[in-house]
């Protein structure tokens, strides 16, 4: 076993002839800001990507939804709620998969790493077909969850239908790409978004609109669109790990074998991560039931504002998980005081990639506004939306990724779930209910009270970063260190 801490050098790491930039700037060997930087870019850069394309598939659907109507755009917002848990809890057990494979690939224990996977696509088959039951069996019953509109739920209803058929394909997909993303190798998600986008875009013209011939399925074209684009990632993505991945050269065979040591330790260090993103999932369906009971104007502009905010928000999501890669893997590899430095260095980039995104998220609102077919009501308040949301995503920029990509990764597993629990029921949730149902004030108000948490945990991400008390190694074989 190597030295806890000695990173390792270029020829102790295997390198693929697809990431070898990536392996290049791994692990240097002293604390440097320019290799660091070079390091996070190396990682961002395709999940930034990844993510700018996939959300653009979002838009796009968004817009060619939009050419429907506003009834259309509210019923897939409200019926993307449902998968919206699902999709919560799938990024916490991605988000589980980096911070304890990422450390245990800072020792290069890949036997581990296949553990932690197998248990991981466990867990997500069983959320998946529990989900799917769920819309399968009592759909209009969950889409009363979110909205009392009557209109909006038989929109919602004719695209239900048919997208809950993609929640299998999906768990297993974004399992998948963060087990890769957990050994660095980042672009095959960045590769697999490529394929998503022109599946769906091409397919949503196709069949929303009747060209080429096929009929014009509107709302239900749009859901088939995203099934096919869900099994076309699904495909490449199993291709890719069984055929031509060379670094876990995983075989499906050994996921079903579990060890019972790293099975503990993936719910005693897994389960704060996972729950953390469970709850955050339900925080979000809480608020999508607030706005739900606002108006379908009000509906229409969050959609809207939704899917700008996903967009331009990539950087910063890019960069933190980017950072979790890093901040883990140096916690694995023992050097703590260089991790302190990759901190510090780390919060200020975090800083001015919200600034800057806040910048361009207010220079588009007016370009994008002007795409969508909806009424000057739906546009003023989607304007408001986004200008609050300009200010949330500086804020947004710093403490998750300060929170997520440091501490959690760091191996403070509790602190981001406790933190969330806090700012979301005590403050978030009731400020807006009080809002919107005591004093009955506009929808915007309901909005920033909804987003306030993302201003207010900076500064608890500011104290809790700087005092370098979540420095912990989870890995089970390597000597536990905290700081």
């Amino acid at each position: 076993m190597h030295n806890q801490t000695e990173p390792f050098n270029d020829e102790e790491r295997p390198v693929s002839g697809s990431d070898k930039a990536v392996d290049k700037g791994a692990l240097p060997s002293r604390p440097d800001a320019k290799s660091l930087y070079k390091w996070v870019f190396m990682l961002a850069a395709p999940m930034v990507l990844q993510n700018i394309i996939t959300f653009s598939v979002s838009l796009a659907d968004n817009l060619m939804v939009g050419r429907l109507g506003e009834l259309a755009i509210s019923g897939v917002y409200v019926a993307n709620q449902i998968q919206n848990i699902l999709h919560m809890l799938v990024m916490g057990l991605g988000a589980a998969i980096v911070v304890l494979s990422s450390q245990y690939w800072g020792k290069r224990d890949v036997g581990s790493i296949k553990s932690i996977i197998g248990i991981a696509l466990k867990f997500s088959l069983s959320a998946g077909i529990l989900i799917f039951a769920a819309a399968l069996f009592f759909p209009e019953n969950l889409m009363r969850l979110f909205t009392n509109e009557p209109a909006v739920i038989t929109e919602g209803l004719k695209y239900l239908e048919i997208i809950r058929f993609s929640y299998l394909f999906f768990v297993v997909t974004q399992v998948l790409i963060f087990s890769m993303r957990s050994v660095e190798k980042v672009r095959i998600g960045m590769n697999l978004s490529i394929v998503t986008f022109f599946v769906n875009v091409s397919l949503n013209w196709v069949l929303i609109f009747g060209n080429l011939g096929a009929p014009a399925l509107g709302i239900r074209g749009a859901a088939l669109a995203t099934l096919a684009a869900r099994i076309a990632e699904f495909t490449v993505m199993v291709v890719y790990v069984r055929h031509m991945d060379d670094r876990l050269k995983i075989r499906f065979k050994e996921l079903i074998k579990a060890d019972s040591a790293l099975v503990r330790d993936f719910f005693k260090y897994g389960l704060p991560v996972i729950s953390g993103d469970i709850f955050w999932g339900i925080n979000l369906a809480v608020q999508g039931a607030i706005v739900g009971r606002l108006g379908p104007a009000a509906l229409t502009a969050v959609s809207i504002s939704n899917v700008v905010f996903s967009v331009v928000r990539c950087a910063a999501y890019g960069t933190a998980g980017a950072s979790s890669v890093i901040i883990a893997q140096t916690v694995g590899s023992g050097d703590m005081e260089k991790v302190k430095f990759y901190a510090r260095r780390l919060q200020l980039l975090f800083l001015i990639i919200g600034v800057f995104s806040g910048l361009v998220m207010y220079l588009v609102i007016d370009p994008v506004l002007a795409i969508y077919n909806i009424s000057a009501e739906t546009a003023a308040m989607a304007r408001l939306f986004l200008i609050i949301m300009s200010v949330m995503i500086v804020g947004t920029s710093y403490q998750m990724s300060s929170l997520t990509g440091i501490v959690r990764a760091g191996g403070s597993i509790y602190f981001v779930l406790i933190n969330d629990l806090i700012f979301v029921w005590l403050a978030v949730i009731p400020s807006a209910l009080i809002a919107a149902f005591v004093f009955h004030a506009h929808p915007a108000v309901v909005f920033a009270c909804l987003k306030s948490d993302q201003i207010l945990k900076c500064f608890v991400a500011l104290v809790k970063v700087n005092r370098f008390k979540w420095m912990k190694n989870l890995t089970r074989t390597a000597k536990q260190a905290s700081v």
